[in-house]
């Protein structure tokens, strides 16, 4: 019998070391597989003798240079996974036209160049095409369109150029269509007819083309089409006009256009949708009353428009944290947290013939004192009650958060803690202490912050807050009432924030109780558990996707993640959080940044690159949100003691996957669905290496662990 090896596979093996020449020897070889190791140097050009391979895998190394043009002869090749290395330099024109390939990913590398006039042509069993993340330039060939057999197509992140074929919608089979990031399209009226044949891809899911050049208004036929999507992303183009009423997504973003009229009511029917977001555009008039009924949505915003009028404050509108309308200077009423300005009603005048504006109290006590009413009851109790009010926050400068926040002082904050005694201690940390509170003039339960201003630093973290949660609303990330800076009683210095009080406490106490709370034992079940990790990517995704700039909060772990009565997640502390202060162009973000960041964070939750010189980048708050998930759901610190020298929790956890998830998951786990449990288990836990990856460019982006961890929920909950 002629034994010859057909297939080797080396995948996840941590191992380090060039790949040998000699690989090109086993002219037998069918399938080799190395992903996810420490492989370096280039790829050997002897792999072209393998005449017999089918698989080439070797994604997530450190391969660099450029790709042999030799592997263009491995006409048996039906799949080539190369992505997530260090690969630089233009493919090689042979590797493009291999007809045999079903599979070809060539994502996060640094490879350039520009795609042959004729791809496609040949490839009718083309299946996958993924070279996201390199600096591929030129045209998107209209032969592209001959792949007919095409379900996934991601070219996003490169310098792609001119118009997108107009017959795009020939890929029929079609279920991920991502062009975004790239200066694809063109800025006048027939810059989105393209999408017009998109209404034949019957099964595309997901469709991203923000951050493009594409122009015009958008086709009322996008309504159609979007009914069949989980995720559409139109932001940052240059298109206006109207908003068509029918988007109806999982995730929608329009923000960064220039679409005027008006809020379509026809969005109050778009019940499943998760995400809308249609900030800085044109958009006028009133916010339709309708949108209090979108029962599911996670987040809605409208800021920097042109709206006016009252604001809900019904439904979704009652909860400040779930919407924003900042930037919409003629708006009024709404949730008392907002801060905006009362409205004026029209009333029918005496004679029923004219209207007149209901005045507030001041006017009329005004109107009054004028003409010599000095002794009118009410003005005297209200002007009582506002010198009794100035005496009280004499002590008051300005709210360090803007004049959208109300004034404090340090009286009323000594008042509400007890004055600041250890039987309303909640926490005590390095840069602050934490104080339970009840403010006497809303009766509202919070938490004081004080800033221990002898500690060198302190300074700089009260200001990050400030400066991070001053436009920041989001319903996970915890709200803050107002700030003080001021005098104490002693004339000393002061600093303060209030923040809604969390009754459910840290995550950290539910995950490593103290030894006294062992005797009111908490756990959270796995549902629970997934349902706080997608909390925080909701809360992560806002933070570096929606805000104005960019906010890294390059602190994330248990203990700053606390729970309200009902178990909704709120990411907090912002005293290491920063601003992306972007010097390249917006359009091209993908959270790199333009400064360097220095070391920062919890030992044991802060990513590799951070105090290295790296550029500052979102991604270091992904390689936390990694390390906290893997925590979560092994109930392992990833200081544990049993963690040392190269041996981590995410090795450990890396070393039983895919097949022993159960094995490694705190034990305080249980589910009658065992099957879905280890298998929604293993899918939590890929996510979780996979973000905590050591180089950056390895590591997931956090809208893409946010789907994925619904996914897993959803896949978990129909066993039951």
């Amino acid at each position: 019998m002629d034994q010859r090896v057909t297939a080797l596979n080396l995948s996840s093996l941590e191992i380090r070391g060039a790949l040998s020449i000699s690989i090109g020897n086993l002219t037998f070889l069918e399938e080799l597989i190395l992903d996810n190791n420490f492989f370096h140097g280039t790829i050997p050009y002897s792999l072209g003798n393998l005449s017999n391979l089918r698989i080439l895998s070797a994604s997530d190394n450190v391969l660099e240079g450029r790709i042999p043009e030799e592997l263009g002869k491995l006409s048996k090749l039906e799949f080539l996974k190369l992505s997530s290395n260090k690969l630089s330099g233009e493919v090689p024109l042979q590797l493009f036209k291999i007809s045999s390939i079903r599979y070809l990913n060539l994502a996060s590398n640094y490879l350039n160049g520009s795609f042959p006039s004729d791809f496609g042509l040949n490839h009718s069993k083309l299946h996958t095409f993924v070279v996201a993340e390199n600096q591929f330039f030129g045209p998107l060939p209209v032969s592209i369109t001959n792949a007919s057999g095409l379900v996934i197509l991601d070219i996003g992140t490169n310098a792609l150029s001119g118009p997108v074929p107009m017959n795009m919608g020939d890929l029929k089979h079609l279920q991920r269509l991502d062009i975004s990031k790239n200066p694809l399209g063109t800025s006048d009226s027939t810059g989105l007819n393209f999408l017009t044949s998109l209404t034949n891809c019957t099964i595309l899911r997901i469709l991203h083309l923000y951050a493009n050049n594409h122009g015009g208004a958008l086709p009322n036929f996008v309504a159609n089409l979007s009914t069949k999507l989980t995720s559409l992303r139109l932001d940052r183009n240059y298109i206006s006009g109207e908003i068509p009423n029918n988007l109806e997504n999982l995730f929608l973003s329009l923000q960064g256009n220039g679409f005027s009229g008006q809020i379509p009511e026809g969005l109050s029917n778009l019940i499943s949708i998760k995400l809308l977001d249609l900030s800085r555009n044109n958009i006028s008039g009133f916010i339709p009353q309708r949108l209090e009924s979108l029962r599911y949505i996670q987040y809605l915003n409208l800021s920097f428009n042109s709206l006016e009028g009252e604001v809900p404050s019904e439904g979704l509108f009652f909860n400040s944290t779930a919407f924003s309308v900042t930037g919409n200077g003629k708006l009024c009423g709404g949730v008392k947290s907002l801060q905006l300005p009362k409205c004026q009603r029209l009333l029918p005048s005496a004679e029923g013939k004219k209207k007149v504006l209901r005045k507030p109290l001041f006017q009329k006590c005004q109107k009054k004192v004028i003409f010599g009413y000095f002794l009118h009851v009410p003005c005297i109790r209200w002007w009582h009650k506002r010198n009794t009010r100035i005496s009280s926050i004499e002590l008051t400068s300005d709210s360090p958060l803007g004049d959208q926040f109300p004034k404090i002082s340090y009286t009323e904050l000594f008042q509400a803690t007890n004055g600041f005694s250890e039987g309303n201690l909640i926490a005590r940390g390095r840069y602050s202490s934490v104080y339970k509170g009840s403010l006497n003039y809303n009766d509202k339960t919070v938490a004081v912050k004080v800033i221990n201003l002898q500690n060198q630093g302190s300074r700089r973290s009260f200001t990050a807050e400030c400066e991070s949660l001053r436009n920041a609303r989001h319903r996970n990330l915890v709200k803050i009432i107002t700030a003080c800076s001021s005098r104490d009683n002693e004339g000393n210095e002061f600093k303060a924030l209030v923040y809604e009080f969390m009754a459910g406490g840290s995550l950290e106490s539910w995950l490593h109780p103290s030894s006294s709370n062992l005797m009111q034992p908490k756990n959270l079940n796995l549902i629970q558990r997934l349902n706080i990790a997608i909390d925080v990517a909701s809360a992560l995704v806002y933070l570096h996707h929606f805000c104005a700039i960019p906010v890294i909060h390059r602190d994330i772990k248990p203990s700053n993640i606390l729970l309200d009565s009902e178990l909704c997640a709120h990411l907090g502390d912002f005293g290491s959080a920063r601003s992306l202060l972007l010097a390249i162009d917006r359009s091209r973000y993908e959270g790199i940044g333009a400064r360097t960041i220095e070391l920062v964070g919890t030992v044991g939750y802060v990513a590799l690159e951070c105090g290295m010189g790296a550029p500052a980048s979102t991604l270091v708050d992904v390689y936390s949100y990694g390390v906290l998930l893997l925590e979560m759901f092994t109930g392992k610190r990833p200081t544990n003691s049993m963690f040392e020298d190269d041996f981590s929790l995410r090795n450990y956890v890396k070393m039983a996957l895919p097949d022993q998830a159960m094995r490694i998951a705190d034990p305080k786990l249980s589910s009658e669905c065992e099957t879905e449990f280890e298998k929604c288990l293993a899918s939590i836990f890929h996510i979780g290496v996979t973000c905590s990856a050591h180089l950056p460019e390895r590591r997931m982006h956090i809208a893409d662990v946010f789907m994925e961890l619904q996914a897993a929920r959803d896949l978990y909950l129909r066993c039951g």
